[in-house]
């Protein structure tokens, strides 16, 4: 028996190794080559791609087109599948990979119609653009066809892979659309549904302005003065638990060379998004010759687009973080207003399709809202929300020659911050900006729409050289006070994040690489001070019972620090203390069909205010006291730690409740690939209200600090690796470094790897 019992152990072990000896050598038929030689049609003279240690493309070529051919060939080898999951969520086609589990996604993109506006715009786009979109698209399609076998993506949906064409590289311009702005509209259809349902006062009292105010004038927004509405008596007071939208955000800050070691401005930039395998940027540098000059830029690209997004030439550096100014409106319609319904057909794996029938009128497609009718008119709808004019800045050498092109530029609106070598630093709104004058956050009746919807603003607010030598963005208001009149909010962060940088920048006179590193990573809890002391208060009534808790607050550490558990509490503390102020609010929101997801960013200032004022008819009747209603938040919050983390209150580690989990899109559906698609997990470092943002899937995709004319010491930080492909060796590379907050080089180093291609 025991001789049968080691056989079959044995059996089983071979089993094992043979099956993922399978898995392994199916997976590896799929690994493109880094090393060879080819030929194309595509190509006027010969295109170099190089790698080094960490994967970074490093294209050597004559000409700009022949350099986006060679991006192309190296997304195409590394990333095909990510640049086809992005162009095919921007146009409703992921039904088509996943079948109906993907209908009402799709649907939902359908809305937009940004495959059909996607084509339109190629059309029109200058023939120089639509040569350089081609060559990229025919370097994808080569280095797809290079690897040979499908990705092990298609070999698990069965799906086939569709060659890449120039309108599929402005969807994944408009995928960006849709991740930093649809929480734009959607924050002001919800702000319409409370305007309805509570009236226009409470609106007003829950977006007032934000304390935490950082634009770069020192303007303030005026206070709120007409008090707290009136909360009418409810049926019954469920609680709910209020989702909040995961920001898309970023930080970026600038200083001029006047305070710098040698005289070249210095930039940050960290943009925040949520984090899968692979990561969305591509580490990438272009050498080519244009007009007679030899350019080199160095930065990361988008797969699916031909351009460095955030990046450097050596004589400017720039990046982005999002402008959330107000580039969306609802249109009220009326029984005499002009509609009209098409039909959307969504494909299905096996053939069928899926017709949606979407109601259009003149101003945009139309959605019910509290059983009405309103059209969206949004800036990704008109025909200037897509164009090649970034990659402008590649061949710009002064912050004069950057600004010059901010308002000729189809992205969603950002703000640009750039420096030069000269010792320059400036900021201006980059992007689409609609024309209309007058921006609303409630709807606007037909009467009140503008035709300049149909134009982009070219008079942007700016700032050069401020008197203070320092430039700031965090999401916040940037703008003027009177801007803020003409340009509107879209959904701004309350200003925590860029308030701290703005004061952080003001510590010291002198930076460079090191101390921005540092800044990236400052974990002060400075906005949650106030709610750390609000809650020793309520549970010092209560000391004998309290103590551990009370303990565990007095050690705090005032930062999101892996090993701090009385952040944990604060930081949990005040979500439920929102949730259970606003839960009347939201019970009905959800009657409609709606909630306050889109604006439980704005909350801050008036839950400070019913804390203090304390009226009776925001309290709950089930609570004798406002201070029995924020004791039994508290209540709450240690019953929820202990439901997801247990009893033990070292589980509750901020490292441990906020832990860096970034994951493939298909390990949760098989997770025993998990280990082989994941990154490794890291503990939880920062927050959502701190420069240093991160979340479990959440935070900065990528960390830029460089200074032109000395890119030696430039950094740039990635959390995981170039190549799509698990076994690459370049797929979790960078990572570690993240991390660990390494100044990871910019510059690619030495080159391991290289492909000639020849015409």
């Amino acid at each position: 028996m025991l001789k049968f019992v080691k056989w079959l152990v044995l059996i089983v072990l071979i089993l094992g190794l043979a099956a993922t000896a399978i898995v392994y050598g199916v997976l590896s038929l799929s690994l493109p080559a880094l090393d060879g030689k080819g030929r194309s049609q595509a190509i006027s003279s010969e295109v170099q791609l190089g790698r080094d240690s960490l994967g970074q493309a490093v294209i050597t070529a004559s000409n700009r087109n022949d350099a986006a051919y060679g991006l192309g060939f190296a997304h195409g080898q590394d990333r095909f599948f990510q640049m086809d999951l992005l162009r095919r969520n921007a146009a409703g086609e992921l039904s088509e990979l996943f079948g109906a589990a993907a209908l009402e996604l799709d649907k939902k993109m359908r809305f937009h119609q940004l495959r059909k506006r996607s084509a339109s715009i190629v059309e029109q786009l200058p023939l120089k653009d639509q040569a350089l979109l081609q060559s990229y698209a025919a370097g994808v399609n080569e280095g797809l066809a290079q690897v040979g076998f499908a990705s092990f993506e298609y070999l698990l949906t069965g799906a086939q892979q569709k060659p890449w064409r120039s309108e599929d590289s402005l969807l994944v311009i408009y995928s960006m659309y849709l991740d930093l702005q649809t929480a734009t509209f959607e924050r002001d259809q919800a702000l319409i549904q409370i305007a309805d349902i509570f009236g226009i006062d409470m609106v007003k009292f829950l977006t007032q302005p934000s304390p935490y105010q950082a634009p770069l004038d020192g303007s303030q927004l005026p206070a709120y003065e007409q008090g707290i509405p009136e909360l009418p008596a409810q049926d019954s007071y469920a609680y709910h638990r209020i989702e909040a939208n995961q920001e898309r955000g970023s930080n970026n800050w600038a200083v001029t060379g006047k305070l710098t070691s040698n005289s070249a401005g210095l930039l940050s930039d960290d943009m925040h998004l949520s984090m899968g395998v692979p990561v969305i940027w591509y580490r990438a540098q272009f050498n080519y010759q244009h007009g007679g000059h030899a350019y080199q830029v160095t930065g990361v690209s988008l797969p699916g687009a031909p351009a460095i997004v955030v990046g450097t030439n050596n004589n400017i550096a720039w990046g982005f973080t999002n402008g959330y100014l107000d580039t969306a409106d609802w249109v009220a319609l009326t029984s005499n207003s002009k509609t009209w319904q098409v039909t959307e057909q969504i494909a299905l794996p096996d053939g069928r399709f899926e017709p949606y029938l979407l109601t259009m009128s003149e101003y945009g497609p139309v959605r019910d809202i509290n059983g009405k009718q309103f059209a969206l008119s949004w800036v990704a709808h008109m025909p200037y929300a897509v164009d090649m004019n970034l990659l402008q800045l590649e061949q710009a050498k002064t912050v004069d020659d950057a600004l010059g092109l901010a308002s000729q530029v189809g992205i969603p609106v950002q703000n640009l911050m750039v420096v030069d070598k000269l010792g320059n630093a400036a900021w201006k709104s980059m992007g689409a900006i609609p024309a209309r004058k007058k921006p609303s956050e409630l709807a606007i009746s037909e009467a009140d729409y503008s035709e300049l919807w149909r134009q982009n603003e070219l008079h942007r607010p700016s700032s050069k050289n401020p008197t203070g030598e320092r430039l700031w963005t965090g999401n916040s208001r940037v703008v003027s006070a009177q801007d803020d009149l003409r340009f509107g909010n879209g959904g701004y962060a309350m200003g925590a994040r860029s308030t701290q940088i703005r004061d952080r920048l003001f510590e010291q006179d002198q930076f460079n690489e090191a101390d921005f590193n540092t800044l990236q990573h400052d974990n002060e809890a400075r906005f949650l001070k106030p709610w750390h002391k609000l809650l020793l208060k309520q549970l010092s009534q209560h000391p004998e019972t309290n103590q551990q808790y009370l303990t565990l607050l007095n050690d705090w550490q005032a930062c999101a620090c892996p090993d701090s558990i009385g952040y944990t509490l604060v930081r949990r503390f005040r979500d439920e203390v929102i949730n259970t102020v606003f839960s009347p609010l939201q019970t009905q929101l959800e009657q409609q069909g709606g909630s306050l997801k889109y604006v439980k960013r704005d909350l801050e200032p008036a839950i400070w205010q019913l804390i203090e004022q304390q009226p009776s008819s925001w309290l709950n009747p089930k609570y004798s006291s406002w201070q029995q209603q924020l004791l039994t938040a508290f209540d709450k919050t240690v019953a929820n730690l202990t439901a997801e983390f247990g009893g033990d209150v070292q589980n509750w580690r901020w490292g441990v409740v906020n832990e860096l989990v970034i994951e493939h899109p298909f390990s949760q559906q098989i997770p025993q690939l998990s280990k082989l698609l994941d990154m490794p997990k890291a503990p939880g470092f920062g927050d959502s209200f701190m420069p240093a943002v991160q979340g479990p899937k959440f935070g900065a995709s990528q960390r830029f600090i460089a200074q032109p004319g000395y890119l030696e010491n430039a950094v740039m930080a990635i959390p995981g690796g170039q190549s799509g492909h698990p076994l690459s060796p370049f797929y979790r590379a960078g990572f570690s470094d993240y991390v660990d907050a390494k100044l990871t080089p910019l510059l690619p180093q030495a080159i391991n790897h290289q492909i000639v291609i020849q015409p």
